[in-house]
């Protein structure tokens, strides 16, 4: 039987090196313009160590400390004179590096990745000055009710999986890596490794000529990865309830989070999970309809079901204009899940929201930048990004009643965890 058609639009190449490192390589029309990615596959739920949550964000800001060969300031004013767009950032599942760069440019950051992922150095008093402004970032983002939501759900819900904390991690832990200096070396040593890291380029470039190149420079790092061992998670058996009180001024917010499924594309009520979340609760549903435009009683009404490499929280939020209302809010969300329990969506609004879901992911491969973005949650999850065509495949296939099946599977008192943010009272 033949192969199907590929549904990405571009060719691409993807190589594994002798130590492991992963190179996926897309040339696409870009007028000069390039996408260097280096992914990381460690994120926060790696953070197995008690007393360690927090280090794959902290370390995402020791990786801009330099090396012996280019310093951290070197390194900044080289980015400066390229007029390079540059920055990182840190998941539950990876942490990703990227920069921006003309097509001269290229050879120039393959050499300057290649240096700080093999050779990065920093000495104690530094990690102890990026140590304090990580427990500022914390403290400033504590201010937002979202985050101090984010925190307690995730506390609330799990019980051993790492997924308990935030990405940023607890607050006592934050607090203690100062004194953790030796540890982050052995983070390092750990994680940053060939064989746990894909280096993904996007854009107007010779394939040949950097393939070429990234062989040359990274070429010696040497593999040595090994997974921590991730505890699961047990079966959630009944539902658990929590409350924040936000110090300061807040309209009410209702998080109702179910225990979900793993990343998997063959999965189909996890498929069709992700379906039921806008034809449940987006804006085109009559759940929104009736709160947001009719009634008028949320300010916002929001829910995902994320794709993670372990099971996560599939969310609905509302924000509630009063607090009063909190209850009958409650029960409109539930009273949506049970219709979808018991009767599968209509077959033509379903066929049309899958044909948007395919049309919107291709609309967005318009820019190196934006199609390195969108293969980014493919390459964490997988290792590669053969797993976006296998997930829009699998979307097309969906029926009315797997979203109904999916709907019976995760939206289960028993697999629910319901925090509520209220405003301090005056």
């Amino acid at each position: 039987m033949a192969a199907p058609a590929r549904l990405f639009p571009y060719p691409y190449r993807s190589e594994t090196l002798p130590n492991g490192l992963k190179v996926i390589l897309i040339p696409m029309p870009s007028q000069g313009l390039v996408a260097y990615y280096s992914i990381v596959r460690t994120g926060s739920r790696d953070e197995v160590e008690p007393g360690k949550s927090g280090f794959a964000h902290f370390f995402e800001h020791m990786m801009f400390r330099g090396t012996k060969t280019h310093p951290a300031e070197e390194y900044d004013r080289i980015l400066t004179e390229m007029g390079a767009s540059h920055n990182a950032f840190t998941s539950s599942d990876v942490t990703v590096y990227y920069n921006h760069v003309t097509r001269d440019d290229l050879e120039r950051i393959v050499e300057l990745e290649a240096d700080r992922f093999q050779n990065l150095e920093y000495a104690e008093p530094a990690f102890r000055t990026e140590a304090g402004a990580v427990y500022g970032e914390y403290r400033k983002n504590i201010t937002s009710p979202y985050a101090m939501l984010d925190e307690k759900l995730n506390d609330l819900a799990f019980d051993v999986h790492t997924y308990k904390h935030t990405t940023i991690g607890f607050e006592r832990d934050i607090k203690a890596m100062p004194e953790a200096f030796g540890y982050s070396r052995g983070f390092f040593e750990r994680f940053y490794r060939p064989d746990n890291t894909v280096i993904l380029v996007v854009g107007d470039f010779d394939p040949d000529a950097t393939l070429a190149s990234i062989r040359g420079h990274y070429g010696s790092w040497k593999r040595g990865y090994v997974a921590p061992k991730v505890v699961p998670e047990p079966p959630q058996t009944e539902e658990r309830s929590g409350e924040v009180v936000y110090p300061g001024k807040t309209l009410p917010i209702l998080d109702m989070a179910y225990k979900g499924d793993a990343f998997d594309a063959s999965n189909r009520k996890f498929v069709a999970a992700l379906l039921l979340v806008e034809l449940a609760f987006g804006e085109t549903s009559d759940l929104f309809k009736d709160l947001y435009v009719k009634q008028q009683k949320v300010e916002r009404l929001m829910a995902s079901a994320p794709m993670h490499r372990d099971a996560p929280l599939f969310e609905v939020v509302a924000v509630i204009k009063k607090p009063e209302d909190v209850p009958e809010v409650r029960a409109a969300i539930e009273a949506a899940i049970a219709r979808y329990q018991k009767k599968p969506p209509d077959a033509k609004r379903l066929a049309d929201l899958k044909r948007r879901w395919r049309y919107t992911f291709l609309m967005r491969l318009d820019s190196p930048q934006r199609v390195a973005g969108a293969l980014i949650e493919a390459i964490s999850l997988t290792g590669g990004i053969e797993a976006t065509d296998a997930l829009l495949r699998a979307v097309d296939q969906v029926t009315a009643r797997d979203v109904m099946e999916a709907a019976r599977t995760y939206y289960q008192k028993e697999r629910r965890t319901v925090v509520t943010v209220k405003g301090q009272a005056s």
